[in-house]
């Protein structure tokens, strides 16, 4: 069994792979600013990863400004390598996005972008688990997008995925041999705006969905299939019919 650091371990994901990872015998250890381990400033970080034979991370930037999230991902994951080097950990796993190797002016994905290099050019053997938008964020998508009581969206196509099949992917690539690049999915796709519309009509959320091709997601405009896994993708089950009723909104 291995000796897992999950950096980002008490958060939406990072709990759950922990949880699963501890489940099936592996030392797994959550390890965020709530634990003393501070990726950014370096803080607990080599204390941390001693002996460790692997590397989750699945943390994320407190800010989503361009520029705040850039150096959030480029000086955490420096000081991530540079650490698991001094320790000899032998797999790196990071969970990323689907889309960053595609066309796109979205400011969070080119961190992302930034941060995957950064791993693949470190010499350490890596997995990149690259996910689709969660379920889970779809109450956060309509708030940004609403206007009064009109949640404009483009009809870009999304294929959302639940967190919880998200940590079993990531759990089961940080068990596993390093793989390189990985994607991930659920098992249906249609529009943003229809991701939006039945969320919020299950929920009985006042707001009215309009779609327009030319409203931006998270600030940026996107094509058709930026947000859509490639052929050979590994898709989950669980529908968003399925997820609804598990997952009211938070109060």
């Amino acid at each position: 069994m291995a000796r897992i650091v999950v950096i980002g371990g008490t958060g939406l994901i990072g709990s759950k792979v922990v949880a699963k990872l501890s489940a099936h015998g592996h030392e797994a250890i959550a390890a965020s600013p709530n634990t003393g381990v501070n990726s950014v400033t370096g803080e607990g970080v080599a204390a941390a990863l001693e002996g460790a034979d692997v590397v989750v991370d699945v943390s994320n930037s407190p800010s989503f400004a361009p520029a705040d999230v850039r150096e959030f991902f480029t000086v955490s994951t420096r000081n991530l390598l540079a650490a698991e080097a001094a320790a000899g950990a032998g797999h790196h796993v990071a969970l990323t996005i689907v889309g960053t190797n595609r066309p796109q002016n979205i400011p969070y994905f080119a961190a992302k972008t930034a941060q995957e290099q950064l791993i693949r050019e470190s010499g350490i053997r890596y997995s990149l688990v690259h996910a689709t938008q969660f379920f889970e964020f779809v109450g956060s998508i309509a708030d940004i997008s609403t206007e009064g009581d009109t949640v404009t969206l483009p009809g870009a196509l999304i294929q959302p995925i639940a967190a919880e099949d998200v940590a079993t992917a990531v759990a089961q690539a940080a068990a596993g041999e390093p793989v390189g690049d990985i994607e991930i999915a659920g098992p249906e796709a249609f529009g943003m705006d229809e991701f939006a519309r039945r969320a919020l009509a299950f929920r009985h959320d006042p707001r009215h969905v309009v779609r327009d091709d030319a409203a931006p997601y998270y600030g940026a405009q996107i094509e058709e299939r930026t947000l859509i896994p490639i052929d050979g993708a590994r898709l989950f089950a669980t529908t968003l019919e399925e997820w609804l009723p598990l997952n009211p909104p938070r109060a």
